[in-house]
């Protein structure tokens, strides 16, 4: 008989109050580290040694944008293996340069950056604030929202462009894309970042590095007629974070015998190729594995036996079959919103998932009670990727991708299904009972 489920539409409007409150994945990193302090879980400093995690219960680890948590069971063994859940906390945005101050004609501009693949347009015409991180003379960082409308990306006037309608919207990422954010004859070098100090309650020459980006400023709602979906920014990835989060201190609080130590494992640069110190590209994961093993008093070969026996699910966003452009889909494969999550296929690995994966997720849908759907690209469209297939090489530890099926993906605002996010939730659970 199906487990029965555990989250429901209240975790929708929990995820919605987790993507107003992260507009950058330092905020969703800390969001999340939160959400498992009341759990019970307790940080990890990566400089001190880890010998004390050889007690059970829950630690994490935060880098900048990433937090790696796992919760170790009782009665767990120097080679047991870890059920892991994996996922980034970065969006495609408009980023800030390393000088921000400009402007012409009269209007102050910021300088920005295309941070990964965004629908360019529509970031245009939106109430935009900025949010990151500030890094001060001695070292520390404090996080940044201005929380209201500041910045705005002008469209032009359709009868400067009277062709837009016919030959689409073309446009220049560096003319084209720079916000104004005020009125003013001079260009005032500093300005930004001494606005956003005083926001932050620093003075302005204690900031000496910055992380920041943009993020549209209106709240997640609820829409249609039926108020069956969810129009938001950020769920890509941000769903995903927030539903694995909120999956591992639920098994974490449980109490029950797990065989396998669970773990979650969101990482940032994603949209970018995942190669830094805090990507999946990069060692944070196999690090925090490791120390955890040794630090159990485990030894290589427990290493190697807890590594060859651990599974990764992959979750991120996919693509829901489109009204208005089911041409592009798979004519056999067509995702539909709260549908239940997706299992992705690529049999050129862009994905991860093989026939075993397939099996591991469908025994946790069905002791969920969680339908789910199959996602494969349409042959003549090339198809996008995860960290799914990095986690798999970069570490040997068998992954499968998954997600939530969304339409939209890498706008602004996107959408999905108001019962998908605890959908996903819930098969997540099961898949970390094991």
């Amino acid at each position: 008989m199906s487990a029965p489920a555990r989250f429901d539409r209240g975790h929708t409007d929990d995820l919605m109050s987790f993507l107003s409150a992260s507009p950058s994945p330092y905020h969703a990193v800390a969001n999340a580290a939160e959400r498992l302090e009341k759990a019970g879980f307790r940080q990890v400093v990566e400089t001190d040694a880890w010998d004390d995690t050889s007690s059970t219960g829950g630690r994490y680890v935060l880098r900048g944008g990433a937090i790696v948590a796992w919760y170790v069971p009782e009665g767990a063994g120097a080679h047991t293996p870890f059920r892991i859940i994996g996922a980034h906390t970065d969006s495609p945005n408009l980023r800030v340069k390393p000088i921000p101050d400009t402007g012409a004609h009269g209007w102050r501009q910021i300088a920005v950056e295309i941070y990964g693949g965004p629908l360019l347009n529509s970031w245009l015409d939106r109430d935009l604030g900025i949010a990151g991180r500030l890094t001060l003379r001695d070292g520390s960082t404090r996080l940044v929202d201005t929380g209201r409308p500041l910045l705005r990306v002008p469209q032009l006037a359709i009868h400067l462009d009277r062709a837009v309608n016919t030959d689409g919207l073309k446009l220049d990422k560096q003319r084209h894309l720079q916000p104004v954010w005020g009125l003013g004859g001079d260009v005032r070098a500093g300005d930004l970042i001494a606005f956003l100090a005083e926001e932050a309650g620093l003075p302005a020459g204690e900031v000496t590095g910055w992380d920041l980006m943009t993020h549209p400023v209106e709240p997640p709602a609820y829409l249609g007629r039926d108020q069956e979906l969810l129009a938001g920014p950020r769920m890509d990835n941000l769903l995903s974070v927030h539903a694995g989060t909120a999956a591992l201190a639920a098994v974490a609080t449980a109490g029950a015998e797990l065989p396998y130590i669970p773990v979650l494992a969101a990482f940032d640069h994603e949209e970018n190729g995942s190669q830094s110190d805090t990507g999946a590209d990069g060692p944070l994961l196999g690090s925090v594995l490791e120390r955890s093993v040794f630090a159990r008093g485990g030894s290589y070969e427990d290493r190697a036996r807890a590594f060859a026996g651990t599974v990764c699910l992959s979750s991120d966003t996919g693509h829901a079959v489109h009204p208005n452009y089911a041409e592009r889909h798979d004519p056999t494969h067509h995702p539909r919103v709260n549908g239940g999550p997706i299992l992705k296929v690529n049999v050129n690995n862009r994905y991860a998932t093989d026939g075993s994966g397939r099996a591991v997720f469908a025994a946790a849908c069905e002791k969920a009670g969680v339908p789910f759907q199959s996602f494969v690209s349409n042959n003549s469209m090339p198809c996008g990727t995860t960290i799914g297939p990095i986690t798999a090489a970069r570490h040997g530890i068998r992954t499968v991708d998954i997600g939530v099926a969304i339409l939209s993906m890498h706008s602004a605002r996107e959408l999905c299904g108001d019962a998908d996010p605890y959908l996903l939730a819930n098969a997540l659970v099961a898949f970390l009972q094991g």
